[in-house]
């Protein structure tokens, strides 16, 4: 996958104390490697990691004017950008600012005090015990998900809709509780609009003003009314102490089954949702979240939140369905630590080796195969200078594919995330959850949320490979990919152990 042509330059080797300037493709080669990138991303960055070496300079755009983005595809480089120089490394590129043009200035765009102050009052909330809680729900919403699989034509589902929808749809009740159905449905119709308007805006050199009227400006415009609208209202009334419980019918329970979902599973009497936790949440000198923060973190929530687990389980089932030996082990170890009940919290740690199975998912795919930083001073990076004003794109997805820690790295291999092997590589070898002080805040929920769903279902069907093979990894999103079918196979019900 990532041979290198025989005119390829020789890969640096630089020096520390006087680094030479970063390597990259020029002239024909350059245009060549940027016209590669719009149809195989993930392949053409390799190729370029292969021939440059792990920091490459990329030059696009019009002479003397041009950005200067620099690739960053190491270990190495990727624990300097995300942890130990990450002052250096700031969210003020142009993705981040149509990020918080498009969803406000949540978690995940905030800097400085502002961020460490919405830290410091939401880090509470995502506490393991607390997560923890969490886990009855996110086994109802699979369980939901699997009695709808028992009706699919031919008993073949897409995961690349399934998974989403089920993802969007846990993420909807926890946030909401006994509103999620009714968040479900606006859910369901405007975020997937917003969302990929903004990663198109973003990823763009040709940006419109926002307010010119054309057609996907006003999609996107009416699809983030429709999200605003519904976020405050749900939180004004929650500030308010009235639930929504008796008019959740009214407005649209249960109409989001065009995500694969079929509607939430939320009912009353789940307990606080994140929601009112949000609301009620305050610091040392009783700060507190304002109206227009509690908006912004639930849709960074909801967007940043559901897009790792769709992609990790996707990913993961069709996986398992192409390699019947791994499947048999996961299914084995389900039936003999569940014996046909319903998982918890605590099976997270008794089922090992669905976490593996995960983990290499999301490295073969990743959820995030770039996070993106703007220099703020000239600084070295992996031997390697990177002048401020920089645009540096850490690429997971090159670094998670690098023979040097992950010998033929296109092979699926969940033994390669034992707790010994994972020990003997760097730390930033993988990092789909980011890393440094600004990593993903719902890991656990991510991971614990994934394990379940993934043991509800193995509980309930065998997979099988359906159409023909696709190739992973070299897609951005999981919808790149194309259909991920599956063929189920209903399994017999294991006995659930006895009382006393």
């Amino acid at each position: 996958m990532t041979t290198s042509p025989a005119d390829a330059p020789a890969r640096p080797s630089p020096d520390p104390a006087r680094p030479s300037p970063a390597p990259g493709p020029k002239g024909i080669r350059l245009l060549s490697t940027l016209l590669k990138v719009r149809d195989d991303p993930m392949g053409t960055f390799r190729r370029v990691h292969q021939e440059y070496g792990d920091v490459v300079r990329l030059d696009t755009g019009v002479p003397g004017v041009r950005p200067r983005l620099y690739l960053v595809c190491s270990a190495e480089g990727a624990h300097e950008v995300l942890a130990t120089q990450a002052a250096n490394f700031r969210k003020d590129n142009v993705m981040y600012d149509v990020i918080r043009e498009s969803m406000g200035n949540g978690l995940l765009t905030s800097q400085d005090d502002e961020y460490l102050r919405q830290r410091r009052l939401i880090q509470p909330l995502f506490t393991r015990r607390r997560v923890d809680g969490y886990a009855d729900a996110a086994c109802a919403e699979a369980e939901a998900l699997a009695g709808r699989w028992s009706t699919a034509p031919d008993a073949t589902v897409d995961l690349t809709t399934e998974m989403p929808g089920f993802a969007l749809s846990t993420l909807c009740r926890i946030l909401f509780g006994a509103d999620g159905r009714a968040a479900l449905a606006v859910m369901s119709r405007c975020l997937p609009v917003l969302v990929d308007y903004t990663l198109e805006r973003g990823n763009s050199p040709l940006r419109l003003p926002r307010h010119w009227p054309t057609p996907r400006n006003r999609r996107a415009a009416e699809a983030r009314r429709g999200l605003y609208a519904l976020c405050d209202e749900i939180i004004a009334e929650r500030r308010e102490g009235r639930g929504r419980a008796g008019t959740a019918a009214s407005t649209g329970a249960g109409t989001g089954a065009s995500t694969g979902a079929g509607g939430s599973a939320a009912a009353e009497g789940d307990g606080e949702d994140l929601l009112s936790l949000l609301i009620a949440a305050s610091g040392e000198n009783g700060d507190a979240l304002g109206f227009a923060e509690l908006r912004d973190q639930v849709l960074i929530f909801l967007v940043a939140g559901h897009e790792t687990t769709a992609t990790g389980l996707a990913i993961a089932l069709h996986l398992l369905a192409t390699h019947p030996e791994a499947q048999a082990r996961a299914r084995e170890q389900v039936d003999r630590v569940l014996a046909g009940r319903r998982p918890d919290a605590a099976d997270l740690d008794r089922l090992p080796y669905l976490t593996m199975v995960l983990k290499e998912a999301m490295r073969i795919q990743s959820p995030v195969p770039f996070v993106s930083r703007r220099a703020v001073a000239d600084t070295v990076i992996d031997g390697q200078p990177v002048p401020a004003g920089a645009d540096v794109m850490v690429c997971g997805a090159v670094a998670q594919y690098n023979p040097e820690h992950w010998p033929d790295p296109a092979r699926f291999d969940p033994e390669r995330f034992t707790p010994e092997r994972e020990a003997e590589r760097p730390r930033y070898a993988w990092f789909p959850f980011g890393g440094g002080s600004r990593a993903c805040i719902g890991r656990h929920f991510s991971m614990l949320e994934s394990v379940l769903c993934l043991a509800v279902l193995l509980q309930r069907y065998e997979v099988d490979p359906a159409g023909p093979p696709v190739e992973l990894g070299n897609t951005v999103t999981l919808k790149e990919n194309g259909p991920l079918r599956v063929r189920l196979r209903a399994r017999t019900p294991h006995p659930a152990p006895r009382n006393g």
